[in-house]
């Protein structure tokens, strides 16, 4: 497989130095490698397109290195903020490590060979590193002109107050020289030739290039390849939903929530997403979406891309309670079926209401619609009647009727009652 080839058909590629090609080409394999933030404890969408980067690397026949920066972690990349983050404690940025690790070990091959994929933390080359050294060995070798001259720096300096930046402090300004000397030691130690990143990152990136140039007397090379940010159509950044950051833990985002953000792309977006996101060739992309073009309303690349990114992220079983989930919810299957995480996260965000077990005895459901649920439901009994009696209103997907009594209702693991009024309109009762 051809690197640049994969990433141009794919919509992933966005530079690379000149020679790179060449240099991928000529020398297989090559060490290449992309830098991750351990300031959470877990990957997020927005990471995913730089991982599949060293997917496709390491596809190529190619070896990725994954580097977990437990240093420049706690110091913080200027690049795209326009404020300085909080600093984590080591204890705190070594268990981000440990998961991010885990992560990153459902997308590539670790083993021995030449193309076996390796993580390593810049915080052990660097936790012995004594400032006056550094000054001494690396900082003399750039000047602070180059390092000013970097978009991502020169943004944060030229902030104002109406900008919302709140300008760059020393330590987050010398973070592209730690990057750049990461790079330096990957070359010496690893023989890593090749940094990727996504597009933001170019000036970090190239500075570690000349790092190397300049610290081996010219006569080391190294190369850098940056990909496309992801953005949704309208230019907005992607991998956030309604709640939030979309997260690879599933005790961060469930598989549910994940899969639905997937399920939930917009057409205009979804023929980028299946590329980037998913490992399916061209040709069966193209049938895809000449399949979805044909009928639309299916959501053909949708189901496809959903299915494909929360397997692997979170395997085959979590995969299948997801659709099941969303098929007892769209497809009016029986809610009996899900245990309550499931049932709980498919109505999370549908409003919830508490109600005494003692008024379950008191009402029928048209009390238990309107007055014993606060009237959050119904705001009224006489509301309530006329939508129930015109058959608008079921629990538990069973059709409620006027005279049942609220006792009547069978409650789900014993304690809820999902309520639907009208086609779009949800509610859990939960029975305290």
């Amino acid at each position: 497989m051809d690197l640049i080839e994969e990433l141009r058909w794919r919509g992933m590629f966005h530079d690379m130095m000149p020679g790179t090609d060449e240099h991928l080409r000529q020398n297989a394999p090559i060490t290449g490698y992309i830098g991750f933030d351990p300031t959470a404890p877990s990957l997020h969408i927005g990471n995913l397109a730089t991982i599949m980067l060293l997917v496709h690397l390491q596809r190529a026949g190619h070896r990725p290195l994954a580097l977990v920066g437990g240093a420049t972690g706690m110091i913080g990349d200027p690049s795209g903020k326009s404020s300085e983050r909080n600093l984590l404690d080591e204890e705190a940025l070594r268990r981000n490590q440990a998961g991010i690790r885990a992560q990153l070990e459902k997308f590539l091959d670790f083993n021995e060979s030449p193309t076996g994929a390796k993580v390593v933390n810049n915080y052990d080359w660097f936790k012995e590193f004594g400032f006056l050294q550094f000054l001494r060995e690396v900082g003399k070798h750039l000047t602070v002109n180059y390092m000013m001259a970097k978009d991502s720096v020169k943004r944060r300096i030229s902030g104002n107050e109406e900008s919302g930046a709140e300008g760059l402090s020393y330590t987050e300004f010398s973070y592209q020289l730690l990057q750049g000397y990461d790079f330096f030691h990957l070359y010496q130690n690893l023989g890593t030739t090749l940094q990727m990143g996504a597009s933001d990152q170019w000036g970090n990136i190239t500075t570690g290039t000349e790092l190397i140039r300049r610290m081996t007397s010219g006569e080391g090379k190294a190369y850098a390849l940056t990909g496309q940010l992801i953005t949704k159509a309208d230019g907005t950044k992607y991998g956030k939903s309604e709640t939030g950051t979309v997260w690879l833990d599933g005790s961060m985002t469930s598989p549910y929530q994940f899969y639905q953000f997937f399920l939930n792309a917009a057409d205009a977006d979804v023929p980028r997403l299946i590329r980037v996101f998913t490992l399916l060739p061209q040709a069966e992309i193209e049938a895809l979406e000449a399949e979805h073009a044909q009928a639309p309303h299916l959501r053909t690349l949708q189901k496809a891309l959903a299915k494909d990114v929360t397997t692997r992220v979170h395997g085959e079983a979590a995969y299948e309670a997801a659709l099941s989930a969303s098929q007892v919810l769209f497809g009016g299957g029986d809610l009996a079926t899900l245990d309550e995480a499931t049932l709980l996260d498919v109505f999370a965000g549908v409003p919830s209401i508490e109600v005494p077990q003692t008024a379950l005895a008191e009402q029928n459901v048209i009390g238990l619609l309107s007055e014993a649920t606060n009237s959050i439901i119904f705001s009224s009994k006489g509301e309530a009647r006329k939508m129930i009696q015109g058959g608008g209103v079921s629990l538990n997907r069973t059709k409620a009727t006027p005279e049942q009594q609220a006792t009547e209702v069978p409650l789900l693991l014993n304690q809820y009652i999902v309520a639907q009024k009208g086609k779009k309109n949800y509610y859990l009762i939960k029975v305290v």
